[in-house]
Formats: C-alpha cells, structure tokens, sequence
C-alpha cells in the first residue's frame, strides 16, 4: 500500500485535533492547521496546472469549494524536498480530494509519481468526455509547462 501512515499518526496528533484546512495554495497544494502548526500538503499521484496556466484557477478554485475550511483526513506517504507533506487528502463525506481533481479534469496523473490505475482510468474517462482542460485539442501537462518556463527564464539571461 502507497500510502502507509496517516497524518495524524505521523504527526503524534490526537483525535480531537485532525487537520482543519486554511489554504489553498493551487490545485494540489492546500496548508492545513494540525496541533497549532501549520503544514503545506502536496497531493499525492496527480498534478494540476500551475498557476497562470490554463486551467490553473479552475482547479484551485475546485480545492478551495472541496475542502477550505474544512476537516480532511490524510494518508502521508512522507514528505518532499520543500517539506511539504505529501498525501491523499479525504473530503469529510469520504470520497480523495485527488482523484476528484483527476476526475473533474483539472489534473493529470502524476505518472513519474503514480503507478496507480485507478488514476488512470480517472484521467482516460474525463479524456473522453472532454471534461475540463480536455477540452483543448493540445493541452500541456503541468511539468512541460515548468520545462518551458524553466527553458525561456535561462535563454533571458544568456
């Protein structure tokens, strides 16, 4: 199983203290209050468009109408090289956080990250219906999208 530990777990938390979110940063980034400290929460398995790309704010706003404010569970699988927390997050009624996303249209699978095909069949049913950035005939996934402002940041300074 990908996801071992609970966050509470992995943080000494008790019941009565789960994770309250307040922030959204983007798509697949939230910052939670757990035992008065603050942590940021990398969803696991999926990548959504980054910020002033196209579907961007659709898909922060999707993060923000799910889960701002409220209580969430999640499944850590550790934590990343900016020491965030990397997890599933579950919405109060049960259903992940990432895979709405996945199944809104508004992330791929992270397949570098994921081999789960769950997420898979996620993201092959909103190709197919169209749903979200799928309806753009070539829409750039979110890590070309880094590659190419990564690429045109390193021509402007030669």
């Amino acid at each position: 199983m990908r996801f071992i530990l609970l966050l509470f777990l992995l943080m000494g938390c008790s019941s009565n203290n789960e994770p309250k979110v307040v922030g959204i940063i983007d798509g697949d980034t939230i910052k939670i209050v757990q035992n008065k400290q603050e942590y940021k929460v990398r969803l696991a398995e999926i990548d959504c468009p980054e910020r002033g790309q196209p579907f961007g704010t659709q898909a922060k706003n999707l993060t923000s109408n799910l889960v701002f404010g409220k209580t969430v569970e999640i499944k850590s699988g550790g934590w990343d090289r900016y020491h965030r927390v990397i997890g599933e997050v579950f919405l109060p009624d049960g259903r992940s956080l990432n895979k709405e996303l996945v199944r809104s249209g508004l992330a791929w699978q992270y397949k570098h990250y994921s081999k789960d095909n769950e997420y898979e069949k996620l993201e092959r049913e909103a190709r197919q219906a169209k749903r979200g950035l799928w309806i753009d005939k070539h829409p750039v996934s979110p890590w070309e999208w880094r590659n190419n402002a990564k690429r045109k940041t390193h021509s402007k300074a030669a």
